[in-house]
């Protein structure tokens, strides 16, 4: 840690500000104190939370209509780990990365894993890729993956997955994310039943392969590219499979990967109750699975997501949950977005230590809407910047981690050591 930031540069900025940051935790600590809430404890609470950054998420994103890339782009795993390494440097709470194969596939995965330890950044949960083709034979994912109708092809899909278990595990990752595209854009495409057979049994084959302290998370998305219908298009279908595989399949719930106006924060307990809550891909979206930046277009979702988490780890209902961000930074620099969008999921963490759950939970028992309600619109109005800000600077983290970034010109001088990304092509990465 603090190999990519200067933390003298931090120390500095943070001397600027300590005198106006105790002020402001001081004056909320007075009014948490009034309703019998310690400070500390919730601070205690955010400087042990940790979320994972994609390693695709530090270079610039991209529609299907064009990509625009920004200077100093990382052409590589070993530059991402640079570039990820800065956020964590600035905020603390971003220590692994979550790797995609084959996109970051290396020749020596223990020299990557070197060179992440170098950095103080390990590794999360690995990603597999068979929503596109990687390799130059004659078995295309076009009509699907894991589910397609040519056995040899389902093969091939499974041994990209197996493959991405073996990379994880040099780099002592404990679980893959398993996202297939498979689905069919006209009625009639694809038989819905027997897609989703194939897809169990391809899904045990890697199942098998698993290491026994690893997880397997089942993601599921209604639609794209599949625009009819998708194989694992809600979570009542991700749970079904799972529980089809056994206690090492678990979902994972993506905050895109909802139609509009879904009630994400329901689902989220329903897979609690259910025991198969594995992790989250946060965003925001408005429309569909935009990857927009976490708590940009509706924070108060995510602050209710949190809600259910935090309710639930109280009672003992929840297992480890694996968090990680899932972006694209079509118009930003990725960096500055990640670190915002880090903020904005620990602030609504936070948000959530504060509510009374035994006090809502007598006024669910008495009916009472407007109580309730009222309960958690105060917990989510309440700014907790401060004690996010206070976290970081007891970690020697940036109390103002943007600000601190834009006065180390980080992309500019990378873009003067850095192969220059050529072209507009369209696609996400």
């Amino acid at each position: 840690m603090f190999k990519a930031v200067d933390i003298d540069i931090i120390n500095s900025k943070n001397k600027k500000m300590k005198n106006e940051l105790e002020i402001e935790y001081d004056y909320l600590k007075g009014k948490l104190d009034k309703k019998n809430i310690k400070i500390d404890e919730v601070k205690e609470k955010i400087k042990q939370f940790q979320v994972a950054l994609p390693t695709w998420g530090v270079g610039t994103g991209g529609t299907r209509f064009a990509r625009f890339p920004g200077i100093g782009e990382p052409q590589n795993i070993f530059e991402k780990i640079e570039d990820c390494a800065v956020i964590n440097d600035l905020i603390g709470i971003t220590q692994k990365v979550s790797p995609h194969f084959p996109w970051d596939n290396v020749n020596d995965f223990n020299e990557l894993k070197n060179f992440a330890d170098s950095f103080g950044i390990g590794f999360d949960v690995v990603n597999s890729n068979t929503f596109q083709d990687n390799l130059n034979d004659n078995l295309s994912f076009k009509y699907g993956s894991l589910t397609n109708s040519d056995q040899a092809i389902r093969e091939k899909a499974i041994q990209v997955n197996i493959e991405a278990i073996e990379n994880g595990k040099i780099l002592d990752s404990k679980g893959i994310t398993v996202w297939v595209g498979d689905g069919g854009n006209f009625p009639g495409q694809i038989s819905f039943s027997k897609s989703l057979e194939r897809y169990v049994s391809s899904m045990k084959k890697i199942y098998d392969s698993l290491p026994s302290d690893w997880t397997i998370y089942l993601e599921h998305k209604p639609y794209e590219p599949a625009f009819y219908s998708t194989v694992i298009s809600d979570w009542g279908t991700s749970y079904f499979c799972a529980q089809e595989l056994g206690d090492q399949a678990m979902c994972l719930v993506d905050l895109g990967h909802h139609l509009p106006n879904t009630n994400i924060e329901m689902i989220v307990s329903r897979l609690i109750d259910a025991k198969k809550l594995g992790g989250f891909h946060f965003n925001d979206s408005k429309f569909g699975d935009d990857d927009l930046d976490s708590g940009s277009i509706n924070p108060y979702e995510l602050f209710l997501i949190f809600n259910e988490l935090t309710s639930a780890n109280l009672k003992g209902k929840l297992k480890n949950i694996a968090y990680m961000i899932d972006q694209s930074h079509n118009v930003t620099d990725p960096i500055e977005s990640l670190i915002s969008s880090a903020d904005e999921i620990a602030l609504n963490y936070a948000k959530s230590l504060l509510v009374d759950y035994e006090e809502l939970d007598h006024y669910q028992d008495n009916n009472d809407p407007i109580k309730c309600m009222q309960i958690l619109k105060d917990a989510f109005k309440t700014d907790v910047s401060p004690i996010i800000s206070y976290a970081r600077y007891e970690k020697n983290n940036a109390i103002d981690p943007l600000s601190v970034y834009r006065s180390l010109n980080y992309k500019q001088k990378k873009s003067e050591v850095r192969k220059k990304n050529e072209g507009n092509s369209s696609g996400i990465v």
